[in-house]
């Protein structure tokens, strides 16, 4: 059975279970056990730089050097008098606001060795940027208009989902990527006949567009696009059919190379190279005691340890935060008749009726006989973000009065997603 396939949240695949009603086949899957993570909705995007810690702190934070600069472009903090025009050699803070006029680009230096092109009428922030070579590292941007040309470095390999772009009317993951995300204004909307809102050109590695509870994976040479949102309210059911993450056609023609693309494109054949070197560096040279080895098995128990702590504690919190909210799940238990039967549940079925079980289940226990882990195939030890388990659990209890006892192996995707394991995959198979 492949535990990577998925389903988007909140849609069932419909699926014939004879002779077993929903209540029954909850109780088989281990009732706490899948529950509480379909609670957590899709994250909201990152506050403004006005309510981000590291954006107002007394001591600025570098995230970048300036490489290259051509015309006015500058940065300005929250408490500036005024802007500071950027020159070659100039730092860039965390929470600055960096504008490049009509006439200017320019080309910054990140310090986890990743390149960001700041094209002409563009605004942009640093909301989060951490690169201590450990894999909490995280990189937040915010493109508040224009075009960005951005050549990722070592976080998001360390660090895949910890590492995003934020517009008006997307989010864009990052993983190992030389793309150029595009807010189109309104205005410059009209002037060159496009529709306004996100773009996303993918030059190598791939990017993934998420619009509310959507998402959509670009690949080399193809651009995805977002509407704009305009205000509008996106709990609108005909509204979001209209934001969904589309890829077009063929490249807009408002992408242009900018003044340094040429050593940008050099660069870019050896950028993973040098990033990575650069992370093995940025190890050898800190206090990376905090680093530290990578033992899948280690990981795994801690996790499966905080799991069932939650579980038998009741505590519904705990339970939910060890989740992604976009976990999927599959189970596969048997019916009546002995015949095995699989079901994808969605998040607000399997939700709700999970309360309504909790209020009946006594007595429960728990004992793992096995648990086995690896590396994920996407993972490396370097990296050390994705680890696939597998335990054998026994678990037993009273449900609304009435015993039960199931053996079933459990089987996990972990992520390490800022700086904490959560599951994104997850399926049960009774035994």
């Amino acid at each position: 059975m492949n535990i990577q396939e998925s389903f988007a949240p909140g849609i069932i695949k419909k699926v014939q279970v004879n002779k077993m009603n929903r209540s029954s086949i909850q109780v088989r899957l281990g009732i706490v056990f899948f529950s509480f993570f379909f609670f957590g909705l899709f994250p909201s995007l990152p506050s403004a730089a006005a309510d981000n810690p590291e954006a107002v702190a007394s001591n600025p934070k570098p995230f970048a050097t300036v490489w290259r600069v051509s015309g006015k472009v500058t940065a300005s903090g929250k408490d500036s008098v005024q802007a500071r025009s950027l020159q070659e050699g100039d730092s860039v803070y965390v929470g600055e606001l960096v504008n490049a006029t009509s006439t200017g680009e320019a080309v910054l230096n990140t310090l986890d060795k990743g390149m960001i092109a700041v094209r002409s009428n563009t605004e942009f922030l640093a909301e989060n940027f951490s690169a201590e070579g450990k894999p909490s590292d995280s990189f937040s941007i915010r493109l508040l208009t224009g075009s960005l040309r951005v050549i990722s470095g070592w976080i998001s390999h360390i660090n895949r989902s910890g590492s995003r772009i934020v517009t008006p009317s997307a989010t864009i993951g990052i993983r190992g990527t030389d793309h150029e995300p595009y807010v189109l204004s309104v205005r410059l909307a009209t002037a060159t006949s496009n529709k306004a809102g996100t773009y996303d050109k993918v030059n190598r590695g791939g990017t993934t567009m998420l619009a509310g509870d959507k998402s959509l994976d670009i690949d080399p040479g193809k651009v995805g696009f977002v509407r704009a949102t305009n205000g509008k309210n996106l709990e609108t059911r005909a509204l979001m059919t209209l934001l969904l993450p589309v890829l077009l056609d063929k490249v807009p023609d408002f992408y242009i190379p900018g003044k340094f693309d040429a050593e940008l494109d050099q660069y870019s054949l050896s950028a993973d190279k040098v990033s990575l070197l650069g992370l093995e560096q940025k190890r050898s040279t800190s206090d990376v005691s905090s680093v530290k080895e990578c033992i899948p098995v280690d990981i795994a128990n801690t996790w499966l340890g905080q799991l069932d702590s939650a579980i038998e504690g009741n505590d519904v919190s705990a339970i939910i935060s060890l989740f992604a909210p976009d976990t999927t799940v599959r189970a596969t238990v048997r019916d009546s008749n002995g015949k095995m039967t699989s079901v994808d549940l969605g998040r607000d079925e399997l939700a709700q009726s999970t309360v309504d079980a909790m209020k009946g289940l006594k007595d429960y226990k728990q004992r793992r006989v096995s648990t086995e882990a690896k590396l994920a195939k996407t993972s490396s030890e370097a990296a050390c973000n994705r680890i696939s388990l597998k335990s054998v659990v026994i678990e037993q209890g009273l449900q609304s009065g009435k015993p039960f006892r199931f053996e079933s192996l459990e089987e996990y995707e972990l992520e390490l997603r800022d700086g904490k394991w959560l599951s994104i995959k997850a399926e049960t198979t009774q035994l």
